[in-house]
């Protein structure tokens, strides 16, 4: 049993599709089973889909607001400084019209363009970005959900909340978006550490490579898991083995899984071997890399 812990770890992968969300449900089922305090938070919050596994009774929601700014034209000089400011191309301006407009659906909230104004013309106005829900499966085990609302340009602020919301809840567990965009940098940069889940097969090599060099960009640590083995090819292994990574586990291709996956099920509820793989894999991170006693 480990003794209480905050350790954050991601679970996060290059590509969609390799098994990430499985593993992430599979492993929070099989911590909260054995009687571990546990928080799984699902920072996918475009398209968030751990409650499809993991039910609870929601107890609270938040919602997540961003400030865009809003131009008063009776103010603007129309000097088209706050445009210069605007990296994302924000901002609307016909100064023969006398017309200046910020574009809600792309602008980010960075404020560029308030400190780029002299005129005291730009003031700040709330726009929801989405919601956090938090459910409780009992006393030692919590699943937060960020969701973004439709048309909502970036989902960093929600994901930010939602490990907020997590902070101080024994091992927590963090679902990450998938790729190596901004969502994904935003929820691996809290973790202690972080459990890439790939497939043995070219694309999959191709984007696992990715989110190391990511990784080791940001001095991060983080270990393989190799999903679906048993089709593909060795290319995987000996790319693991050149660069020393830490190969944590291995999951075969298995229909019983996808069966279950399907469903909506947890595989470790009929297959008890790989829900104590699980767990050990887990207490072998916790104790190198958390502050915890195996």
């Amino acid at each position: 049993m480990l003794s209480p812990t905050n350790i954050k770890i991601a679970i996060a992968s290059g590509k969609g599709g390799t098994g990430k969300t499985l593993i992430s449900t599979n492993i929070f089922y099989s911590l909260h089973r054995n009687g571990f305090k546990t928080t799984l938070v699902d920072c996918d919050a475009e398209e968030p889909n751990d409650t499809l596994f993991i039910k609870g009774n929601l107890t609270k929601t938040v919602d997540v607001m961003n400030m865009i700014p809003e131009i008063k034209s009776d103010k603007c000089t129309f000097c088209g400084k706050c445009v210069d400011y605007c990296n994302y191309n924000a901002i609307f301006m016909l100064p023969l019209g006398r017309v200046i407009k910020v574009m809600d659906d792309l602008c980010h909230g960075c404020a560029a363009c308030i400190v780029g104004c002299d005129h005291d013309a730009i003031e700040e106005k709330k726009v929801s970005l989405g919601k956090i829900s938090l459910y409780s499966i009992d006393d030692n085990a919590d699943l937060i959900e960020a969701r973004m609302n439709v048309g909502a340009l970036s989902p960093v602020s929600l994901i930010k909340a939602a490990i907020k919301e997590a902070s101080g809840n024994g091992i927590v567990l963090l679902d990450a978006p998938p790729g190596t965009a901004c969502p994904f940098i935003q929820t691996v940069a809290t973790a202690d550490y972080v459990i890439l889940v790939a497939e043995a097969t070219p694309f999959g090599l191709s984007d696992l490579q990715h989110s190391v060099e990511t990784l080791q960009k940001m001095n991060l640590k983080f270990g393989v898991i190799i999903n679906r083995i048993g089709y593909g090819d060795n290319a995987i292994y000996d790319y693991i083995y050149n660069k020393n990574i830490e190969l944590l586990m291995e999951i075969p291709f298995n229909r019983e899984y996808a069966t279950c996956y399907a469903k909506g099920e947890i595989v470790v509820k009929y297959d008890k071997g790989l829900e104590k793989q699980f767990i050990s894999m887990i207490k072998f991170i916790a104790h190198k890399y958390g502050n915890c006693n195996c």
